[in-house]
């Protein structure tokens, strides 16, 4: 049931960080891996922990035409696609005051335009699979907000929308699309936060349950859960991974 022997993934920004946790995760589950992401030397890194049948694809998705060349070159290479994980991001710190529109715009086209890309051209491939999964990449900012987050908050909670959107128009082609909400994560993105808010630890400390940042590693089994035929009629949710940070009061 949870076997992805033979199956084919995608995992954009899969070099680092959430998106190395989930490759790990579908990778040792079975399936074959292609890593997507900027830095050559980070994707090749990628692939060799990965192992056999993973092979990385130099792109960055924020240029129009990167996800159809991206998609066309794993069909090329894995035969189709069956995954497709849109966790490639960024973020600006400013408040909404400062936010400038190149600003605004560079993290709507890092963080949704690219999904949406890479969704609509994996599409006719995820269909043909049979059984296509979509797995993006949220925020607790999905769902909070934070003064320093206005372009980042809003390009998150519209991952939730359109998730929900892909649910609903692509569940008749076998298509399952799920959105996941990460909490406070030790990634780089994180450390730059750390480096702006000298009291973050202890202030994500205080309000997370469990007492802990979480790390790449807690998304690895959600990623090959929601890839496999356990999770088939699962579409249309928005898991959060926090530690419990989003049901405290």
């Amino acid at each position: 049931m949870f076997d992805l022997s033979g199956r084919v993934a995608v995992v954009t920004g899969g070099n680092g960080g959430i998106g190395l946790g989930m490759a790990r995760g579908l990778a040792k589950a079975g399936a074959w891996v292609a890593v997507v992401g900027r830095n050559a030397d980070k994707n090749k890194a990628a692939v060799a922990e990965l192992g056999d049948g993973a092979f990385a694809i130099q792109a960055d998705l924020t240029e129009k035409d990167a996800a159809d060349r991206v998609i066309a070159q794993v069909v090329e290479q894995g035969g189709g696609i069956d995954i497709l994980v849109n966790n490639a991001g960024t973020n600006i710190r400013r408040l909404p005051q400062d936010v400038t529109d190149e600003e605004w715009m560079a993290v709507m086209d890092a963080n949704l335009t690219s999904a949406m890309r890479m969704s609509r051209a994996a599409y006719p491939h995820l269909k043909a699979s049979g059984h296509g999964r979509i797995i993006s990449i949220g925020s607790m900012m999905s769902i909070f907000g934070l003064p320093l987050s206005p372009a980042y908050g809003a390009s998150k909670g519209g991952i939730v929308q359109y998730t929900r959107s892909l649910a609903v128009a692509w569940g008749p082609d076998g298509i399952t699309a799920n959105a996941i909400l990460p909490g406070w994560i030790e990634t780089e993105l994180t450390a730059g936060a750390k480096r702006d808010m000298p009291d973050l630890n202890d202030r994500v400390l205080a309000r997370t349950p469990q007492k802990r940042w979480g790390n790449p590693g807690d998304f690895s089994g959600l990623a090959a859960f929601l890839a496999s035929d356990a999770a088939a009629f699962v579409t249309g949710t928005a898991i959060p991974v926090d530690g419990g940070l989003s049901v405290h009061g």
